[in-house]
């Protein structure tokens, strides 16, 4: 299965980072994500039914960083996916989580990972 439903540039705010001042202060991260799944029955049904619910699953990322408060990316990414992939039976997923001015100098940083078999 090649098909594939996406969410761009998710602005999440929560407490993350290492350092006692981000551990007071909610930030905001920006989550890319990109999930496999069979759209041909919710094409030919036209039913929201059929369909991966764009809302639920913005909503449970949201719930997700906000109840985590990670110290690290890499732990928001991992969570995030087992948790996206057990909730909603995704078995492929690609997803991004960037950290806006984090550095000096950079747009943002962050990490992207995949999980899963497409």
């Amino acid at each position: 299965m090649a098909d594939t439903v996406f969410i761009e540039g998710l602005v999440v705010e929560t407490v993350v980072g290492v350092y006692d001042w981000e551990r007071e202060v909610a930030q905001s991260l920006v989550i890319d994500l990109e999930m496999a799944w069979d759209n041909r029955v919710p094409g030919c049904s036209d039913d929201v039914a059929d369909a991966l619910d764009y809302g639920a699953v913005s909503e449970c990322v949201d719930a997700c960083l906000k109840r985590l408060q990670p110290q690290l990316l890499e732990r928001a990414a991992e969570e995030l996916a087992a948790v996206l992939q057990a909730e909603f039976g995704v078995g492929w997923l690609r997803l991004a989580i960037r950290k806006p001015g984090a550095v000096p100098d950079a747009a943002a940083v962050g990490v992207r990972i995949e999980r899963g078999v497409r």
